[in-house]
């Protein structure tokens, strides 16, 4: 069979390793198509903000470590106006005991993990001892990275609260725990097959993954939702509330065809499917409506991408060009120096990601960031 030859959303030409990455992609076995959109970047294996479908084999490298990493939203009856500067303190300082980085501390006593996320339902001793002793630590929590808690400000003054995060180190045990039971293909992808016990067994413990990650977020949601209760007096509106995740393999029917779509960094955009797009710590995020793009597999850009590396960034982005990206937004004055890869300037600009992809998706709604708490 020939190499796919991949469908692109781009707005600029691809770095070289981002192209060989693509290529040793497309020749790798079982793929039928592949999708880039516009915030592509290098990552390890595959780059993220790549869709990738085949018949039968299921590539981890495809999903990356962060099964289930995605977004979740919900607006507010309050408005951002309320927020000063000492009120923006206090939420900060309350979130960062309501949503801890990386652990919750064990005297605070620690989430129970409920029935959809036992641990004894993942497939292997080592995976079960692990979620039995990490699960309740780190459900609920941010970590750190690009993952994000914002505040965040509509076109009518509603306020609306996201959180950007995944399933934490359990997905990355998940991920190299089976990793190791699969078969290397050319290039150093590595595959296990969907009709197989251990490409089962893969499937399982993704979709539990997913499931920690959807519980996560959503408790991350309502520690940071009555935080805001208390200091600002806004309430949820839980109707309102879109919980979703880019990082995933599912079995989808595109065309006449059953296929598994992996998305590494990409959203699902579906004819009529809600989606969240962000840009950076001090730009706008988009409210979307998917339009089920054939040729995109359903797919659309996660967010604007990285436009430069962590290290590079830390080493051209100094803390001043960070204060005055940031122009109004409330970010940890503490953690402002630890922050400059996460910069707006190290992403690209989600006004060209967005042009790059109209026939992917359409824009519903525009919110600006208000507040923003990250760990480092």
């Amino acid at each position: 069979m020939a190499d796919v030859v991949p469908q692109m959303w781009i707005h600029a030409p691809l770095e070289a390793r981002v192209r060989q990455s693509l290529e040793r992609l497309a020749r790798a076995p079982g793929v039928q198509q592949i999708a880039v959109m516009p915030d592509v970047h290098l990552a390890s294996g595959v780059s993220n903000g790549v869709v990738v479908a085949t018949e039968r084999l299921i590539y981890p490298a495809a999903v990356g470590g962060d099964i289930g990493c995605g977004f979740a939203t919900v607006a507010f009856d309050g408005r951002c106006t309320a927020l000063r500067v000492r009120t923006a303190e206090r939420v900060l300082h309350k979130l960062g005991h309501a949503v801890p980085v990386i652990r919750h501390r064990r005297r605070d006593g620690l989430p129970v993990l409920d029935d959809t996320v036992a641990p004894e339902r993942l497939s292997a001793t080592p995976l079960i001892a692990n979620a039995a002793r990490e699960g309740p630590l780190e459900l609920g929590t941010l970590g750190r990275g690009n993952h994000f808690l914002e505040l965040q400000q509509d076109e009518k003054g509603r306020m609306w609260l996201m959180v950007h995060s995944g399933s934490r180190a359990l997905g990355q045990q998940i991920t190299a725990f089976h990793r190791q039971r699969s078969t290397a293909a050319g290039g150093g992808l590595a595959w296990l097959d969907a009709e197989t016990s251990k490409g089962r067994a893969y499937l399982h413990d993704l979709a539990w993954a997913r499931a920690y990650a959807r519980t996560s977020r959503q408790k991350m949601l309502t520690a940071a939702a009555d935080v805001l209760t208390e200091v600002l007096g806004a309430t949820p509106d839980w109707s309102t509330l879109l919980d979703t995740d880019h990082n995933h393999v599912q079995r989808e029917e595109h065309g006449d065809r059953m296929l598994w779509v992996h998305r590494k960094g990409a959203n699902i955009a579906a004819d009529g499917v809600p989606n969240v797009i962000p840009g950076s710590m001090a730009t706008q995020t988009l409210h979307v409506i998917g339009r089920g793009a054939p040729e995109a597999l359903r797919s659309s850009s996660h967010g604007a991408g990285r436009r430069l590396p962590r290290g590079v960034a830390r080493s051209r982005i100094r803390r001043r060009h960070l204060e005055r990206q940031l122009g109004g937004v409330f970010v940890d004055p503490h953690l402002r120096a630890r922050l400059v890869d996460e910069a707006p300037a190290a992403y690209k600009d989600i006004d060209q990601v967005m042009r790059a992809q109209r026939q992917l998706v359409r824009i519903v709604r525009r919110v600006r960031p208000v507040l923003c708490y990250k760990g480092v």
